[in-house]
């Protein structure tokens, strides 16, 4: 998979697809382990109102990445982002991206926050390629190992587009 429109779509994350969300975060080391309680929660129309979504592979459907939100107008939290190994660097978590600030900005969004590791350079380059810049950091967030979490924000008009 590349991350081009031809070969990738984008869509809401439905509960038939958790077990290999699960699989994905899994098999990543910097991505949050939630339990799957957390993603059915991510679902739940009656919780906190949250944008999740996946990207697939157009010819074969199987899913190599997702995105969940917590939104809370006008801001929204980022709270996962991840795609599947081998496929990292590809454009699947821009495109990932790109549409969830495309979603959440038509619902009244116009910033969007988020936390990473300080050691995270990868993660931290990808979202500032983004436009997200560093607003802050919380000392000793992180646990095993004890690590500072970098504070990082997009603000944008809400009818602008990535």
């Amino acid at each position: 998979m590349s991350g081009d429109d031809a070969s990738m779509r984008v869509r809401p994350m439905a509960a038939g697809d958790l077990d290999r969300v699960q699989e994905i975060a899994a098999g990543l080391a910097q991505a949050p382990q939630w339990r799957r309680s957390a993603y059915e929660a991510a679902l739940d129309p009656t919780k906190v109102h949250r944008v999740a979504m996946v990207a697939e592979d157009a010819g074969t459907s199987r899913i190599e990445g997702f995105v969940i939100a917590r939104l809370t107008p006008p801001e929204a939290e980022l709270e996962s982002i991840a795609v599947a190994a081998g496929l990292q660097r590809m454009g699947v978590g821009r495109r990932l991206l790109q549409e969830l600030v495309r979603d959440a900005g038509a619902l009244g969004v116009s910033s969007i926050a988020l936390e990473v590791r300080a050691s995270n350079q990868a993660a931290r380059g990808f979202y500032e390629a983004l436009s997200f810049t560093e607003v802050g950091r919380r000392r000793s967030y992180y646990a095993d190992p004890i690590e500072d979490a970098v504070l990082m924000e997009r603000r944008e008009p809400v009818a602008e587009s990535p």
